[in-house]
């Protein structure tokens, strides 16, 4: 199955069980206070060991809590402290609290060129020789993601966080990637690989997010 063919029927099958449900951001911003502690106020997390949510897809924020509260898909200790938090809020709070998150700006950091630039190839081109797929194609050309197709923003992330994720597809540990996508690509990707593209996201500037 294509690239194309498989983002298509990511597409249809969210549109037809309902998960673009309508949250309310508004309603969110009271509610994810909750959440604040670790990804903070403004959905920029002060530690890499969280991920930052600012500017982040609702349908990608949503179908990741959903994992976590069925405890299923995202089995490492950092996602197990979240299941007390979420496990007594109703979908319509998780729809709220993902909207509010997608309607903040992501910070960035400040990347090291040199690997920078070996991510940015990796990043913008793939590697035809390694069958390694160009990220943009899925993520956009500045890091923003598809939310139609609930691909995530990367862009602004901490590397930390970025490269210890690619690391959990390549192993089989991370399992949340629709149709397998991420852990084939993974499969495929270096150390240094990982390294260079997950710095070069943590400077990528999320225009318009």
């Amino acid at each position: 199955m294509t690239r194309s063919a498989i983002v298509a029927g990511l597409a249809l099958g969210l549109l037809a069980t309902g998960a673009f449900a309508a949250g309310d951001p508004a309603a969110g911003k009271l509610k994810a206070a909750v959440c604040s502690a670790c990804h903070g106020a403004d959905g920029n997390s002060v530690d890499p060991v969280w991920p930052k949510l600012a500017g982040q897809g609702a349908p990608y924020q949503m179908r990741q809590v959903m994992a976590i509260r069925s405890e299923h898909g995202r089995a490492n200790p950092e996602a197990a402290t979240m299941v007390p938090m979420i496990v007594n809020l109703s979908d319509q709070d998780l729809e709220d609290i993902s909207a509010y998150f997608a309607t903040l700006r992501s910070t960035v950091e400040a990347a090291d060129p040199d690997l920078a630039e070996d991510g940015r190839r990796l990043y913008q081109a793939g590697d035809a020789g390694r069958n390694i797929p160009s990220c943009m194609s899925c993520h956009g050309p500045g890091g923003r993601g598809n939310r139609l197709a609930a691909f995530p923003a990367l862009g602004g992330q901490y590397p930390e966080y970025s490269a210890k994720q690619l690391r959990a597809y390549r192993d089989g540990s991370r399992t949340t990637d629709p149709a397998g996508m991420m852990r084939e690509i993974a499969s495929r990707l270096t150390d240094a690989d990982i390294e260079a593209v997950s710095e070069y996201l943590s400077g990528l500037y999320q225009a318009g997010s």
